[in-house]
C-alpha cells in the first residue's frame, strides 16, 4: 500500500507538528511545569499522531478500490481491519 502524493504532505505535516508538540512536552518536564499541562500536550502528541495513522490508512483505502477496479487483488477486509486496530 502507498500513501497518494496529496496525502504525502498532510500526513507530513501532521508528523512534524507532532514532533514539535513532542519536544515541547520534553521540555515540559525538564522544566517541572504541571502534570495536567504535561498531560493535556501529550493527548494533544497522541492525537496528532493518531491522525497521520487516519490518512495513511484511508489513504490506502482509497488505493485500495482503485486497485480493485482495475482488476488486481484487493487489501482484504481483515489486512483493513488489522490497520484500523493498529490505531486503536
Amino acid at each position: 500500500m502507498q500513501v497518494d502524493d496529496d496525502s504525502v504532505g498532510a500526513v507530513l505535516n501532521r508528523l512534524r507538528r507532532a514532533q514539535g508538540q513532542l519536544a515541547g512536552v520534553i521540555a515540559m518536564i525538564e522544566a517541572g511545569r504541571e502534570c495536567k499541562d504535561i498531560v493535556t500536550q501529550l493527548a494533544a502528541v497522541s492525537r496528532a499522531l493518531d491522525r497521520a495513522g487516519f490518512k495513511i490508512v484511508a489513504s490506502g483505502m482509497r488505493q485500495c478500490m482503485a486497485v480493485a477496479d482495475a482488476g488486481a487483488p484487493p487489501m482484504s477486509e481483515a489486512e483493513l481491519e488489522r490497520l484500523f486496530l493498529a490505531l486503536a
